[in-house]
């Protein structure tokens, strides 16, 4: 039966007492309640932080009509009731570190009168450790602390360091209470989407277990297949489900892989393939330092990482592969043990960001929005048609309608993997299937793409001034029809050469493989 979606909805009790559809997470909040006392987690935006967070303070509080029926309901102690102090900056954009203070002074103060205590003392480090200490004597049970958003004021400042700094100077102040209250605290949970290091945020507070790449809690946040099955199988009915998983599941952190929650309500409300959780926040920032760094734009859904890396993040460091992976524009394909040290292959989660984030990079790669929206059109059509004289007429368009001016005063055009980057990201942009074979050359990527029930092998390469012929050769020679011609569809090899000196497509050559062989 069908049942309202809870679009938005990140208050456990109203889901529950309104009878909307509910993914029972009680499985992890028992085992974190039981087994443990400080925990992290990072988990990308609008994933289902807040709700699990709520879900926690509803079960310490007690509220045991909230979760009849669901897994935890018998196997929780229900006469102990722990106080809560719930700490969010969910809200609001602070911009100073008086802003900061202020912001705290008010949390702190809505705990007081939630909780009916009166700690006295002035400074914020020390009236929240009198709060810890107030509620252990009020209630006779030691407090539950549980802390969501606990990064935002840093990354609402992130493109201003000193301000950044001084936000993160600010909640460090607050955060590290947490250790020297360890006796009156029963459980600790902080979630946001970065992870900050140990050093630079939680001094002091280095007991605390981090659960975001760990296989036990993968599906912590985000619904995984058997949920759609099961919770949301009213919904499916005029959905194709591969396009379902193909568009919003993908996320992994070494465990079940799970669907984007947000997405999903979207789509079973509209019934329509879209964007959502893209759209929702504009990556700026990382589709700005992806730009400063030259990004090498065919390899993004193919980088490596190991664990170090993966949550290296700080305000004056902040690699690629960590800056993608904890804003969930990444995921962890698989991971590699290798004489005990960690690896990881980095991949796009989905279609919804591989398609999305290429382009908006396109976007801010080419000067002419329209035109790139014109020729990202005509390039479906063209391929749809098989018109190789079109593809060839668009090719030379993609980069003959930038400016010399535009050239001249970007520095990302200088960069020599600019149009090998910008070509793959026209296909990438259109979201169709494109196998990158070999980009080891920032000048030329060999890539393949299935369309239409056809292969097309494409070598792009640079040259400097005059069609040497070679792209075509290059790619009989490597012989990668080879592997693709038992499928027994037509395959056709296309040689693209680009002139760096006159920015233009110089050379065209095209060769078809029978279908079979």
């Amino acid at each position: 039966m069908s049942k309202k979606l809870p679009i938005g909805i990140q208050t456990f009790r109203e889901i529950r007492e309104d009878d909307c559809y509910y993914v029972d997470k009680t499985a992890f909040a028992l085992k974190l309640a039981v087994e443990g006392k400080y925990y992290f987690l990072s988990r990308p935006r609008r994933f289902g932080k807040s709700l699990f967070l709520d879900t926690l303070a509803e079960l310490f509080a007690g509220n045991e009509v909230l979760f009849q029926g669901l897994y935890c309901h018998d196997k929780w102690d229900w006469t102990k009731q722990y106080p809560v102090i719930r700490i969010s900056f969910a809200e609001g954009v602070l911009q100073s570190r008086a802003d900061l203070d202020e912001k705290i002074g008010e949390i702190l103060d809505f705990n007081r009168k939630q909780l009916d205590i009166d700690p006295q003392q002035p400074s914020i480090s020390g009236n929240f450790s009198e709060m810890i200490r107030l509620v252990h004597q009020k209630y006779g049970q030691r407090a539950v602390v549980l802390i969501d958003e606990y990064d935002k004021p840093i990354l609402d400042n992130i493109t201003n360091p000193d301000i950044a700094r001084q936000m993160r100077d600010g909640l460090r102040n607050l955060y590290s209470v947490i250790k020297g209250q360890d006796a009156y605290i029963r459980f600790a949970l902080l979630t946001g989407v970065s992870k900050f290091s140990k050093v630079s945020l939680f001094s002091g507070l280095n007991n605390l277990q981090d659960i975001t790449v760990d296989k036990r809690y993968s599906a912590v946040c985000g619904y995984t297949e058997a949920d759609l099955d099961t919770v949301f199988a009213p919904e499916l009915q005029g959905l194709e489900r591969g396009k379902i998983r193909d568009w919003y599941n993908g996320y992994n952190w070494l465990g079940e892989a799970v669907y984007n929650p947000f997405d999903l309500l979207l789509l079973f409300d509209t019934r329509e393939f879209k964007p959502y959780w893209f759209e929702t926040g504009t990556p700026t920032f990382l589709i700005d330092v992806l730009t400063e760094r030259l990004a090498w734009l065919p390899e993004l859904g193919r980088l490596e990482s190991d664990a170090e890396l993966l949550s290296t993040f700080d305000i004056d460091d902040m690699p690629t592969e960590a800056l993608m992976f904890q804003a969930g524009y990444l995921t962890i394909d698989r991971e590699e043990n290798l004489g005990d040290a960690y690896f990881y292959r980095l991949r796009f989660p989905n279609r919804e960001v591989y398609q999305s984030l290429y382009g908006r990079l396109l976007r801010t790669w080419t000067p002419d929005a329209q035109a790139e929206v014109r020729n990202r059109k005509s390039l479906y059509r063209l391929l749809q048609s098989n018109d190789f004289e079109g593809l060839q007429n668009l090719f030379t368009a993609f980069y003959a309608g930038i400016p010399h001016d535009w050239y001249r005063n970007n520095p990302i055009a200088q960069y020599e993997g600019y149009y090998a980057s910008v070509f793959y990201s026209y296909f990438a942009a259109l979201g169709l299937n494109v196998t990158l074979e070999d980009s080891t050359n920032h000048g030329r990527i060999d890539m393949t793409l299935h369309f239409n029930g056809q292969i097309y092998l494409f070598e792009f390469k640079v040259v400097e001034l005059v069609p040497e012929g070679k792209a075509l050769k290059q790619l009989k020679d490597k012989n990668y029809a080879e592997k693709y011609k038992a499928e027994g569809v037509p395959i056709h090899l296309i040689g693209v050469e680009f002139s760096k000196e006159s920015r233009s497509v110089v050379g065209f050559d095209i060769e078809m493989l029978g279908g079979g062989g």
